[in-house]
C-alpha cells in the first residue's frame, strides 16, 4: 500500500508539473505579444505606425559615431520616423539606421556605416545592384542602385558609405537625401530642400 501512495504522489507531481510549466509558456508568450506591440517593424507597419522621436538617439551616435551621422530636417509631418538605433562595434562596424514610413505607406531609411562599401550596401539593401546611373541632390551625386526588394540612392566617402534605401520611389528616396543633415546638435524643422532629377 505505501509503494501505491509513492507511486500516487509522484504522478501528482508530474501533473503540477506540466501544469507549471503551460502556465509559464503562456505568461512568457503573453508578455512576447504585449512587447511585440511596441517595437518598431519598419516597412511591415500600416496606418498604426508608432512614431519615434530620434531626437536624442542621433546626438548620442553624433558623439560616438567616427563619421558625420545624417539625419534629415524639415522632413513633412507625414514622413513618420519608426525606428532608429545606432551599433559602435558590429559586424557593420559602427553603424547608423533611421527607418521612416512616407505619406503613402512605403518604408525608406538612411543607413550609414564605415564598414567594407560593397558588402555593407548588399546588406542593407538586400541585394539591390549599382544601376550605373547617378543622381546629382543638392550638389551631391549619388549612385543609383535598384534590387527586387529595395532601391537605394548610395553616396559613398572618405571612410563611410551613406544609403539611402526602401521600397519608397526613386523620387522620395532623393526628398529623404535631399533633407540630409550632418553634424552635432539638436536636429530643427527647416523647410525640406527640393531634389535634381535623376541624370544617365
Amino acid at each position: 500500500m505505501g509503494d501505491d501512495g509513492g507511486v500516487a504522489a509522484d504522478k501528482k507531481r508530474g501533473t503540477q508539473t506540466v501544469r507549471d510549466m503551460v502556465l509559464s509558456l503562456a505568461v512568457i508568450l503573453l508578455a512576447a505579444g504585449v512587447i511585440y506591440q511596441f517595437v518598431p517593424h519598419d516597412e511591415d507597419q500600416g496606418d498604426g505606425a508608432r512614431r519615434v522621436d530620434y531626437r536624442v538617439e542621433v546626438n548620442t551616435a553624433r558623439r560616438a559615431a567616427p563619421y558625420p551621422v545624417a539625419a534629415p530636417e524639415g522632413l513633412p509631418r507625414d514622413w513618420r520616423p519608426t525606428s532608429v538605433h545606432y551599433e559602435g562595434g558590429g559586424p557593420d562596424g559602427a553603424a547608423w539606421h533611421l527607418g521612416f514610413l512616407t505619406p503613402g505607406e512605403e518604408y525608406a531609411a538612411v543607413e550609414q556605416s564605415d564598414a567594407r562599401p560593397g558588402p555593407y550596401i548588399s546588406d542593407v539593401t538586400f541585394g539591390a545592384e549599382r544601376t550605373g546611373r547617378t543622381q546629382r541632390i543638392d550638389g551631391a551625386e549619388w549612385v543609383r542602385y535598384e534590387g527586387r526588394k529595395y532601391d537605394a540612392l548610395v553616396r559613398e566617402e572618405p571612410g563611410f558609405t551613406t544609403v539611402v534605401t526602401g521600397t519608397a520611389s526613386f523620387a522620395q528616396l532623393a526628398e529623404l537625401a535631399a533633407a540630409l543633415e550632418s553634424g552635432t546638435g539638436t536636429t530643427s524643422p527647416p523647410a525640406s530642400p527640393t531634389a535634381a532629377p535623376a541624370t544617365a
